[in-house]
C-alpha cells in the first residue's frame, strides 16, 4: 500500500499551542501519533512524508524513523533541518517529486502550489505546511494530520473525503 502524511511535528512543542492538537503534552502527542502511524502503515507499505516531520538531532530523528512503520520517502519541508534530511531511515530526500500512478500523475512538495505541472490535465497536487487552514484549488490536497485525522492516509481516502465535502476521520 501507499499512504501520505505531513505536518506531524514530532518534539516540537509549538503544534499543541498553534494547532490545537488534543493532547497534554508532547510525550502524549507523540506517543499517539506513532501508534495511529503503526496501525495503518505496515512495514512493507511504501509512506511519502511531505515535510515538517521532527524537531531534534540526528540521532532523536533515527530513533523516531526506526520506531515507524514502512518504506520511508521524505519531500523536505521548512521545519526539516539537516539532521532530519541526513538521517539514516528515508528512502529517499528530495524537495519535490512526481508520481504516475496508473495514468494519474501526482506532485509531491511540502507547499500547496497555485499552479502545478499538468494542472490542465488534471494532474493532482499533494501537498502539507497549511494544517488544513488553506481552502483548496480543485485536485489539491492536504495530507498533513491535522486535517487527515492525525493519521497516515491512502489517496483514496484523501481524494474520498473531499468529494463528500468533509475531512477524513480517525477510523472506529
Amino acid at each position: 500500500m501507499l499512504y501520505f502524511t505531513s505536518d506531524t511535528h514530532f518534539a516540537d512543542p509549538r503544534v499543541l499551542r498553534l494547532d490545537r492538537r488534543p493532547f497534554a503534552n508532547m510525550a502524549e502527542h507523540d506517543a499517539a501519533l506513532i501508534a495511529s502511524w503503526n496501525s495503518v502503515v505496515q512495514a512493507d507499505d511504501d509512506i511519502w512524508h511531505l515535510g515538517d516531520v521532527v524537531r531534534g538531532d540526528q540521532g532523536a530523528v533515527e530513533a523516531l524513523l526506526h520506531r515507524l512503520n514502512g518504506t520511508k520517502h521524505l519531500i523536505v519541508g521548512n521545519n526539516d533541518p539537516l539532521s532530519t534530511q541526513s538521517a539514516q531511515g528515508w528512502a529517499s530526500v528530495q524537495h519535490y517529486a512526481e508520481l504516475k500512478i496508473d495514468i494519474q500523475l501526482y506532485v509531491l512538495c511540502h507547499y500547496p502550489f497555485r499552479t502545478w505541472n499538468q494542472m490542465g490535465k488534471k494532474s493532482i497536487n499533494l501537498h502539507g505546511h497549511s494544517h488544513g487552514r488553506l481552502a483548496p484549488m480543485p485536485r489539491q490536497f492536504d495530507v498533513g494530520v491535522d486535517p487527515q485525522g492525525l493519521r497516515p492516509r491512502r489517496l483514496d481516502e484523501i481524494v474520498v473525503s473531499r468529494r463528500r465535502g468533509r475531512t477524513a476521520t480517525p477510523a472506529a
